[in-house]
C-alpha cells in the first residue's frame, strides 16, 4: 500500500513538473540599446511613443512571459542632461501608481556601466489588479548618459531568485 501511494505521489509530482515551464535563461543584446540583459525566455520587441512630463519619447521594450511572470526591459533617450533625474523620478512614480501600490520598498541598485544617479533604484511593489487580485512588481531604474532604462518583473507572485537573476544579468558594456 505504501509503495502504491509513493508511486501515485511521484507521478503527480512529475505531472506538475511537466506543466510548469522551466526558465530558459539567455543573454540578450538589445540592438541599439547599449545594454546586455539576461531573460528567462525569448523576448519580443515593441516600440511606441510615450508622453512623459519631461518630454515625449520613443520607447523601445523587450518583453517575455515565463511561469506566469512577465519580464520587460524598456529604454528611451531624453534630449538633455537636466531631464534624466526627472525622467527616473517620473517612471518610479508611474510604476507605483499603475500598480495602485499598497506597499513599496526601495533598494539600492548598481548596474555595471551605469551612470551614477541619486534616483537610480530597485523598487519592490505590492498592489492589486482591478479585480482585487494581488500583484507584485520589482522594477529597476537606471541611466547611461541620456538613455533611461527600466527593467521590470511583474506577476501575482515574483520569485525572488528570478528577479535577482534578471536584475543581476543587466550590464552596460563600455
Amino acid at each position: 500500500m505504501l509503495i502504491r501511494w509513493v508511486t501515485l505521489v511521484a507521478a503527480a509530482l512529475c505531472g506538475l513538473c511537466g506543466c510548469s515551464p522551466a526558465l530558459d535563461w539567455r543573454e540578450v543584446r538589445a540592438e541599439g540599446s547599449g545594454i546586455v540583459a539576461l531573460f528567462p525566455c525569448k523576448p519580443d520587441r515593441h516600440v511606441r511613443t510615450v508622453s512623459l512630463a519631461v518630454q515625449s519619447v520613443r520607447m523601445e521594450m523587450l518583453v517575455c512571459s515565463a511561469g506566469g511572470v512577465n519580464y520587460a526591459l524598456a529604454f528611451f533617450d531624453v534630449s538633455e542632461p537636466a531631464r534624466v533625474t526627472a525622467a527616473l523620478h517620473e517612471l518610479q512614480s508611474l510604476a507605483a501608481s499603475n500598480l495602485a501600490s499598497i506597499r513599496q520598498e526601495t533598494r539600492a541598485l548598481s548596474v555595471s556601466g551605469m551612470t551614477p544617479n541619486p534616483r537610480a533604484a530597485r523598487l519592490v511593489l505590492e498592489g492589486r489588479q482591478p479585480d482585487g487580485a494581488g500583484l507584485e512588481e520589482q522594477a529597476a531604474f537606471f541611466v547611461k548618459g541620456l538613455r533611461i532604462y527600466q527593467a521590470t518583473v511583474l506577476g501575482r507572485k515574483v520569485p525572488a531568485e528570478s528577479a535577482d537573476n534578471f536584475f543581476g544579468g543587466l550590464r552596460l558594456p563600455a
